[in-house]
């Protein structure tokens, strides 16, 4: 599947901890930041895939899980450090749930919104991979 953690560079520091999101973190270009927060108890975002745009995920606070889909397999991967990304190219189905209270989703992505580049039903993305 084409996802992949990446540890984000977190330098130490008794006064607080600090992380920087740079060129050699991200493998592509930084078009658009935009982030969840107050996500109600129950509650799920994603439940789309992108054609081309790619994404990486950061918990900034609290966790929530990722379930991606590539179109034959399923993988879930909890977020709960903001010291780690998840990185998700293009093609892969994405829905993010149990968002813990007070939950805080970074997302940066590779271009920005266009609603052409969505896949928003998972028989259409299962179409699409065939």
């Amino acid at each position: 599947m084409n996802t992949k953690l990446i540890n984000i560079p977190k330098i130490e520091d008794p006064r607080g901890n600090l992380s920087v999101i740079e060129h050699d973190v991200v493998p592509f270009e930084i078009k658009r930041v935009y982030y969840l927060y107050d996500v109600p108890a129950g509650a799920e975002r994603g439940g789309h895939a992108h054609k081309k745009l790619q994404q990486f995920l950061v918990a900034l606070s609290g966790s929530f899980d990722v379930i991606l889909h590539d179109g034959q397999h399923e993988k879930l991967v909890t977020l709960n450090k903001p010291f780690e990304g998840l990185l998700i190219t293009n093609g892969i189905w994405r829905e993010l749930k149990n968002f813990s209270s007070g939950a805080v989703c970074l997302v940066i992505a590779s271009a920005v919104f266009e609603e052409e580049d969505y896949i928003r039903t998972f028989s259409e993305f299962l179409q699409s991979k065939h």
